[in-house]
């Protein structure tokens, strides 16, 4: 009987609606008519599942075409399937007190900080906000649910003594290339590894990098990066085409994780405190914004879609600070 109704309902909408929404209709009529001709509890959760299956895919769909990594991707769809399994509604059932209970249990029971709850309320927040415009619900219940408040976190920045002691303490070649290449450019990790011998252009000192989303921007070196790079370069045995490989054979391409491990290695043998790749980028910008870069350019040297994101990553010290106020105020 339910299946004959739904039938004969999107049969006599063929004339009127196109193949997309003929679709969400579909959807639509299998989440009512399951309320009222279901009786067996199985039957209603395989359905239900069903449809918030089809409805995550393509909203993962949309975003990939948006540009987002597969990582981020990945990131979305397992964050939106705990939701789903916590909830045990149908998507487009979900409601405000749903989502703001389920986070809240969520940080009692895991320990999260605010910022992962507030990622996580961003993700929700992306969802409804698709289901919305795509005309699967009326309105978003994440609209009511606020940005989760943070203390902010003045991060740690590498002093110019550290950054020293670690390029004097580089027994390879490979490793005082490598912080160079951080260090001066700015780049994250995941974009240093992915780079190419001939994507080296050593007479304008740049390279293209593919950042977040598959976006392409220059990036710049200073001339001792130049030099390490060329000497590091001039050593290797292997015609690999990777910028940056293993030191020993077969000198595959480095990977993030190797970087990570390795520049652990140097922390600890000099008694430095959290030595990892981010920190590179966090100094530059720093250095930058203190040197005065206009925080437009900035962004677009670190490849920031937002000024918002640029802006956290520049801490500006305390003594500049000083220096302005009595320059144009005191």
């Amino acid at each position: 009987m339910k299946q004959k109704l739904m039938n004969n309902i999107l049969q006599r909408m063929l004339g009127t609606l196109n193949n997309a929404q003929i679709k969400r209709l579909q959807l639509v009529l299998e989440t009512e008519l399951n309320r009222y001709f279901d009786s067996d509890d199985t039957h209603d959760t395989s359905q239900m599942d069903e449809i918030n299956k089809e409805m995550l895919d393509a909203f993962i769909d949309a975003k990939r075409i948006e540009g987002c990594s597969e990582k981020s991707l990945r990131y979305y769809k397992n964050t939106i399937d705990k939701m789903l399994v916590s909830i045990n509604k149908g998507i487009q059932e979900i409601e405000t007190d749903d989502i703001r209970n389920y986070l809240t249990d969520y940080q009692l029971e895991h320990g999260s900080s605010k910022v992962t709850i507030d990622n996580m309320r961003r993700i929700l927040s992306s969802l409804f906000s698709w289901l919305e415009d795509e005309d699967y619900i009326l309105k978003s219940p994440v609209r009511r649910i606020h940005k989760v408040k943070s203390a902010t976190v003045i991060k740690e920045t590498y002093t110019d003594e550290a950054l020293e002691l670690l390029r004097d303490n580089c027994t390879e070649l490979r490793d005082l290339a490598m912080i160079d290449m951080l260090a001066s450019t700015g780049m994250r990790v995941g974009e240093m590894v992915l780079l190419n011998r001939n994507d080296i252009d050593f007479n304008e000192r740049e390279c293209i990098v593919f950042g977040k989303g598959s976006k392409e921007r220059v990036v710049y070196f200073d001339a001792r990066t130049k030099i390490h790079l060329q000497n590091y370069l001039e050593s290797r045995k292997d015609d690999k085409p990777a910028l940056f490989v293993s030191l020993k054979s077969p000198h595959e391409r480095l990977k993030i994780g190797g970087v990570e491990v390795r520049l652990r290695e140097f922390g600890k043998k000099l008694g430095l405190q959290k030595v990892h790749p981010h920190k590179f980028r966090r100094t530059l910008a720093t250095m930058a914004i203190d040197k005065g870069m206009p925080i437009e350019q900035l962004q677009q040297l670190l490849g920031h879609s937002k000024i918002d994101t640029t802006l956290q990553y520049a801490m500006v010290k305390q003594s500049n600070v000083k220096i302005a106020h009595r320059k144009y105020i005191g």
